[in-house]
């Protein structure tokens, strides 16, 4: 039995391109080559100018073969003869001078390294523009002339025995017109507008000479002057109804200068006037329309100037440097064995696993250096970022980190710690260019970079800001960090403080300037919050001032807090009115994971609640955690929270819980850190700021001039506020009763309770809680447990209400 055959699909294998062999410059090759190009352009220049003086005189030793002893006239010698008479007079004539400025022009290009693309392009439109120019002054001259060289002349013959001279002619013309269209896009448009603008040109210089030479006399003679006189007694005599005069209001913007506004030309006309005068052109100001408001405010601001909010403490006096420690680390020091070590190590891990490298570089930063290698063409980059392990083991070092790619460049970086690191001073950070002649609103020096670059950020544009990292990695240090930059930039007038604080510890030092920066509730003895209940009132509070400042903002028909202030500083907004000036206010949680471990949720609501709307009215929120995890994290405060910080933590899911990325585990603790701001992540070495130099800065800036308090947030009125102390029957709310009979039937006593059935407001709500508390019908706060109903029924409730008359 016959086998069927089965059509067997080939595929035919791709062709390889042929590829050339390519050979690459080396920068000393580029400068011989490049040198001797330049030179021997100047040297063919030099041999063609003396061309046309000693030309005739060397021809008869470029006849005959020059001997050594031969003398020459020319001033490149027999070398500049033979070049003359090979390029100029056997060749193209005049226009081999091209020839000479190609060569030194391809000789700059090889100094300069640029791109020899441009050079093709320059040396093929330059041979063409020479071979025509030798064609067009080759038609002039005859065999022996140095118009247009051997080669001109021959061409010119030539084409004539076929074409005539007056196709050549043509031709020329033609290869011109083709020249300007392919190189320069020329068109017959452009030609036309060209000659048509000439045109108007011509016009106007001859209508304006016109207008000089023939001038016009507008003189009547004695008998028309004497015929108007007697119509104008006629006129005064009879008086008739005025005509109505025709306004043509032309305006300023459109005829003499667009930026002028708001300024018109107006020209009266009569009906049927003919002009024989002069034009009279009357300018008239319009003035623009300001508002009283606006005439007021400016009245203000001429007689007292703008509104100073620092004027009350016009004497305050901002921290000197000399506060801050001063290490003497003499700057990075640069231990050339150790790069060069960890540099041989890398490459040989990496050679080792067969990744060739075709280039490495280090960036030396305080306590990490950073070694950029490009890996050669073929490498995946996933086969690399596998290695990590295996470098930090032939380095011995803490921890290595791999970028892969590094953004912005076509390197991977591996970033290795340096075995000694220097410390970076806050006053280093503070005394920096960068913080100093900084305009931003709340700016923050964080520390240094691996480029050892001050890292200046500006807290109002984050606009809220996310710490976390393991214990003793540096969170504490970076808060005192932030809060000493605005303590160095900002006035006690323009930015206020709001601490929580719960290990009651770590921000207590800042209680000595409670009146200068710090902000607190109005009942409230200390301005650093420690108590998790207070923490609920406070955030809360801070709630209802984000409302307030809100209010005004539309008030005063404003977008953020930046322009109100400037509204209000230019006096165009009225304090009575409810209008006062706004200063920043910075909310700084220490320990964020307590607060959410004793409240929850509320904790978590005002602070999302903040971290969503706070951002035009000036409120920014800075929490620290020790404990990243996503029940602490949620995923509603990451979303408002861009900016974030991680000190070192113990997983990779910490990191990537606070960063969405892998890398904080990599750090090496002592205040390196990682920062993002939703795009790119920077490694920084955070600023170093002790103990001891933030009393300084607190003892400096409490012992002078203070306001008589510390700024009041708006009062919050929650369920803990309730008393059981007796209140007046007759103060209690008209819904007191109805409010009761809704309690002891739910037998539920929350002020929430009341808000849904009642249709009431949150604080009359908790009001009337506590007149029922007084009134002995439910029981005192429990924390977030609704209260206890203590009377059971309605009946019940009857008879308590009766024995109370």
């Amino acid at each position: 039995m016959a086998k069927k055959k089965t059509k067997s699909t080939k595929t035919k294998a791709p062709r390889k391109k042929l590829k050339l062999p390519s050979y690459k410059l080396s920068s000393q090759q580029k400068l011989v080559l490049g040198s001797f190009l330049s030179m021997f352009g100047l040297l063919l220049c030099v041999a063609f100018v003396s061309f046309f003086f000693t030309g005739d005189s060397d021809q008869s030793l470029l006849d005959a073969f020059p001997e050594r002893t031969s003398e020459t006239k020319n001033w490149a010698s027999q070398f500049g003869a033979w070049l003359g008479d090979f390029f100029i007079q056997r060749g193209f004539g005049i226009s081999s001078f091209i020839i000479s400025g190609l060569v030194f022009l391809s000789g700059a290009y090889v100094l300069m390294n640029i791109e020899k693309s441009k050079l093709s392009k320059h040396w093929f439109w330059g041979i063409l523009i020479m071979i025509w120019f030798s064609i067009l002054l080759g038609f002039f001259g005859n065999k022996n002339s140095i118009l247009g060289g051997t080669i001109g002349f021959e061409i010119n013959s030539y084409l004539q025995d076929y074409i005539g001279k007056i196709g050549i002619a043509l031709l020329l013309l033609f290869g011109l017109i083709s020249y300007l269209a392919i190189r320069f896009k020329v068109t017959f448009e452009s030609i036309t507008k060209l000659f048509s603008s000439a045109k108007n040109n011509i016009k106007d210089e001859f209508a304006e000479a016109k207008d000089a030479i023939v001038p016009i006399d507008n003189n009547l003679t004695e008998e028309a002057e004497a015929f108007k006189a007697v119509l104008k007694t006629q006129e005064e005599s009879t008086p008739e109804p005025p005509k109505p005069k025709e306004n043509i209001e032309v305006t300023k913007k459109e005829i003499i200068n667009p930026i002028i506004e708001k300024t018109t030309l107006e020209v009266n006309i009569a009906e049927e006037e003919t002009i024989d005068e002069d034009l009279e052109i009357k300018v008239v100001d319009v003035p623009e329309e300001v508002s009283e408001t606006d005439n007021l405010a400016n009245k203000l601001v001429e007689d007292f100037g703008q509104f100073d909010p620092t004027l009350e403490l016009g004497k305050y006096q901002f921290p000197p440097l000399d506060l801050l420690k001063q290490y003497d680390t003499g700057g990075i020091t640069i231990n050339q064995e150790e790069l060069e070590e960890n540099k041989n190590k890398i490459v040989e891990t990496l050679n080792n696993y067969k990744i060739g490298i075709a280039s490495i570089k280090a960036t030396i930063g305080p306590t990490v250096t950073l070694y950029e290698i490009v890996p050669e063409a073929g490498i995946r980059i996933s086969k690399i970022k596998n290695l990590e392990d295996d470098i930090a083991l032939s380095l011995a070092a803490l921890g290595i980190r791999i970028i892969a790619p590094i953004p912005g460049k076509g390197t991977i970086g591996i970033e290795v710690p340096n075995k000694n690191s220097t410390i970076v001073s806050m006053r280093s950070a503070i005394a920096s260019q960068k913080f100093q002649k900084s305009d931003m609103q709340l700016p923050i020096a964080l520390g240094k970079t691996i480029s050892n670059e001050t890292l200046v950020v500006d807290l109002a544009k984050m606009p809220h800001l996310l710490m976390a990292g393991a214990t003793g990695q540096g969170k504490s240090v970076g808060l005192n960090a932030v809060l000493t930059s605005l303590l160095y930039k900002k006035h006690p007038a323009e930015v206020k403080f709001v601490l929580v604080d719960p290990k009651k510890v770590e921000l207590t030092l800042f209680n000595k300037i409670e009146r200068h920066y710090l902000a607190k509730l109005p009942d409230e003895a200390e301005a650093i919050i420690t108590d998790n209940t207070k923490v609920i009132n406070t955030l809360n509070s801070l709630c209802i001032e984000m409302d307030n400042r809100y209010e005004m903002l539309k008030n005063a028909l404003c977008r953020n807090i930046a322009e109100y202030n400037t509204k209000f500083k230019a006096r165009k907004l009225n304090p009575n009115d409810g209008h006062q000036f706004l200063p920043y206010i910075v909310l700084v949680v220490d320990e964020f994971a307590d607060l959410i471990m004793t409240a929850g949720k509320e904790v978590e609501t005002p602070v999302a609640r903040l971290a969503q709307l706070a951002r035009a009215i000036g409120i920014h929120l800075i929490i620290a955690t020790q404990r990243p995890s996503v029940n602490v994290i949620t995923g509603i405060i990451k979303a408002n929270f861009p900016a974030r910080i991680a000190f070192r933590v113990s997983s990779k899911i910490d990191s990537r819980t606070i960063l969405d990325a892998g890398g904080a585990d990599q750090l090496i603790g002592r205040g390196d850190m990682l920062y993002t701001q939703g795009n790119d992540m920077i490694r920084i070495q955070c600023a170093f700021v002790d103990t001891p130099e933030v009393e300084r800065i607190v003892d400096f800036i409490g012992a002078q001039k203070a306001y008589p308090d510390a700024y009041l947030l708006p009062e919050y009125v929650g369920e803990e506020s309730g008393t059981s102390l007796d209140i007046d029957i007759s103060d209690r709310d008209k819904l007191f009763k109805d409010a009761a009979i809704v309690i002891v039937t739910a037998q539920q006593g929350s002020a929430s309770l009341l808000q849904r059935k009642l249709k009431l407001g949150y604080n009359r709500a908790g009001r009337i809680i506590d007149q029922l508390e007084a009134a002995g019908i439910v029981g005192p706060f429990e924390g977030s447990k609704a209260r206890q109903v203590l009377v059971p029924d309605l009946i019940a409730l009857d008879q308590h209400l009766e024995n109370e008359i």
